[in-house]
Formats: C-alpha cells, structure tokens, sequence
C-alpha cells in the first residue's frame, strides 16, 4: 500500500526525494518489524480478553500409562490459559505486510495464502477443542489427524502449483553458464550442484511444507518455546531471502536468484516483529498460546518461503530444534510400533527433558540458544559454497 500511495504523491511532490527512501526493501523491512510489534503488543491485552470471554481454552491431557502422568501434572494449572492467540501473530503478519509490502508481487500473495489457509486450518481444530471442552467431554476432540493432514496436503498442492508454474523461474548460474528451471533443488555445501527434480519437485514441495506445519505444532508445547524459535529461525531466513533476491549476491554465491522475490524479507521481519509481540505475553508464565492457529500458520509459512527461494534443505539447519522436535516423535512412534519399546521418556523431546527433571524455563533458554547456533551454521553454509 505505501508503494502506491508514494506513486500516487510522486507527481503532486516531484521535488520531496526523501519519499524514495520508502522504496528500499531493507526499510521498508524495518519498518514492518517495528509494524507488527507494535500491532501485537497494544492488541494483545484486547486479544486476551476476548478469548477469555469466549472461553477460548483448550484442554491439557490426563495421560494414564506410565512416565506422562506427571509431566501433563505439572501443567494441569494452564488449563484456563486462552489458545488460537495465534490469530495475534497473523493479524500483525497482514497488517504489517498490506502496508508496507508491494502488492504487485506475486511472492507476497502465495505466501500470504500459505500463512491464512494453514492458520484457517488450525483454526477449525482449535475452535472443535474449545467446543468438546465446553461440553464437557473427556477427550480432546480437534480435526482428526487424517482430516488434518489431507487439508494440509491439499493446501500444501496448490501452493505447490503456484510456486513452481505462476512464479518466475529461479535463475542458477555455474559461473559459465546460467541454467534456468523451476524444478532444481539447491544443495548446501555445494555450488554447482543443482539436480533436476522434474515434477518429483512439486511432491517434494509439498512435504517441505506439511513438514514445517507439523514440526512448529510439535515444539510448541511450553511457554514462549516455539515462537522464540520462530523468531530467531525467521531472521536468519530473511538474511538469506535478501541475499537470493538481488543479483549481484546471488551470482557471487552461486545461489538460484529469485527476481521479485526481494519483498519477502518484509514479510519474513514481519514475523519476527508479530513474534517478539507475541512473546510479550507468551513468555512464562503465559497469559495465551497460539494454538494450532498460529503454530500451523507458522510453519507453513516458514516452508512456503524456503521453497520460494530453493531453500528448503537449509531450512532444515537453520530450523533444526523444529527437526528434531519432529523426529523425536517418528524415532518415539516407530519404536514403539516395531519393538513396543520407547526411546525417549516423552515426546516430543522437550518433553523428555522435563522428565529428566529440567525446569521447564531452563529447556526454552538452551533450545533458544541452540537454535540461534544452528541459524549461524546455516549462515555459514553461505560462503562455504
């Protein structure tokens, strides 16, 4: 909205230069950090209230077998502690993007559609958890994980369709030659090695996302866990986002160039913006959670970026606590299926260290720490190539 409103006064205020300044992505990136915080945390209190008006809580389990009981134990006293404030983080997502972002870019609309249809879908599991908790039923009763995960996939397709047809396609160059395709797979550590998926890419596409969906709804699981991890994973993405989307650094690190991709990073320091005014409440004790609306919505964005800019698999370094989160919870269900045996004491895995006796500020502090090491091994990726 800014960029045309500038266009408009452009001709009225020829001689006024200073309104070029807006024009500068890294601004107007700033600029939408500082949008979205200051969105999130005047409309937190407001948020809260409503929710706990409409008694918008969820439910936390009462676990029977053994080694769960006393961990749920511990967090029985959250049980009136409002969800769906992830409907927070997107509201100031959307608000900081509509303004500051150039409508014109078709990168901001695929991912705008990623960020509300995984959040519309979070939405309906949580608004069906309040529902079977104000009835009174003993049992969580959200989407089930079948109809979730075909509502996922199914968006998952299209953001697919649009990624690799609408959009433009990425520019590799070897150093002799460029190579244009949509369907190449960018490789960290090596820069001249860009296998073609063919249509293979758009299943894979689609798994990266559904991946990232359901790892940030795993980690969120205690006090200011996950979106702390968002932030820090959401600035390192936008690092690299700024340097694939101009030219001159992509050639120079051998990295696909993604032309008109650049007005991502404001929407990536959007949500690290909405995500520190989240944090203002959600930080232990928490006063909300966000829910699946917001864990969904997270992740599934954070996917659609990576593959917008052919970086997913440095997404899996630069998201590593998300990974591991996730792959406790494979490693822990296939144990349990093929040898009736568990590998961890809980999971997913910050669950385990509860167990272990970590207090439970203690766990969000050191994963914070190692996801902020993580992100700078991801960076470093960038001049090894």
């Amino acid at each position: 909205m800014l960029l045309l409103i500038l266009e408009w006064l452009e001709p009225i205020f020829p001689k006024f230069t200073r309104l070029a300044l807006f024009e500068y992505i890294t601004v107007r990136s700033g600029m939408a950090l500082a949008v979205a915080f200051l969105a999130s945390v005047m409309a937190g209190p407001r948020v809260i209230q409503w929710l706990r008006t409409l008694r918008a809580s969820g439910q936390i389990r009462k676990a029977t077998r053994e080694g769960v009981v006393d961990v749920y134990a511990t967090h029985q006293h959250k049980s009136d502690t409002p969800i769906m404030g992830g409907i927070l983080i997107i509201g100031a997502v959307g608000l900081a993007t509509l303004v500051l972002c150039d409508w014109r870019s078709v990168h901001v609309w695929v991912a705008l559609l990623a960020l509300l249809g995984f959040a519309g879908i979070g939405l309906i599991d949580d608004g069906m958890e309040i529902r079977s908790k104000r009835l009174g039923l003993p049992k969580k009763r959200g989407l089930s994980a079948s109809r979730k995960m075909a509502l996922q996939v199914a968006l998952s397709a299209v953001l697919a369709y649009l990624i690799v047809v609408v959009l433009p396609e990425p520019v590799y160059h070897d150093g002799q030659e460029t190579i244009v395709s949509s369907t190449c797979l960018t490789v960290p550590f090596f820069k001249k090695l860009y296998p073609n998926l063919g249509m293979i890419y758009m299943a894979f596409i689609m798994l990266v996302i559904v991946a990232a969906s359901n790892a940030v709804n795993l980690t969120d699981g205690l006090d200011g866990l996950a979106i702390g991890i968002t932030i820090i994973t959401a600035l390192a993405l936008a690092v690299v986002i700024y340097l694939v989307t101009r030219v001159d650094y992509a050639r120079y690190l051998y990295f696909p160039y993604i032309k008109g991709g650049g007005e991502l990073v404001i929407l990536c320091l959007a949500l690290v913006g909405a995500g520190m005014g989240f944090l203002w409440y959600n930080s232990h004790p928490a006063s909300v959670f966000m829910g699946d609306t917001g864990s969904l919505a997270i992740g599934g964005l954070l996917g659609t970026l990576a593959v917008m800019v052919r970086q997913e698999l440095l997404l899996v370094i630069i998201g590593g606590i998300f990974v591991v989160e996730a792959v406790s919870v494979i490693i822990q269900v296939t144990s349990y299926k093929l040898r009736k045996k568990r590998v961890f004491l809980m999971t997913p895995i910050h669950h385990h260290f509860e167990k272990k006796g970590w207090h439970e500020e203690k766990i969000i502090a050191r994963f914070w720490i190692l996801a902020a090491l993580l992100a700078l091994v991801g960076l470093s990726t960038l001049k090894i190539r």
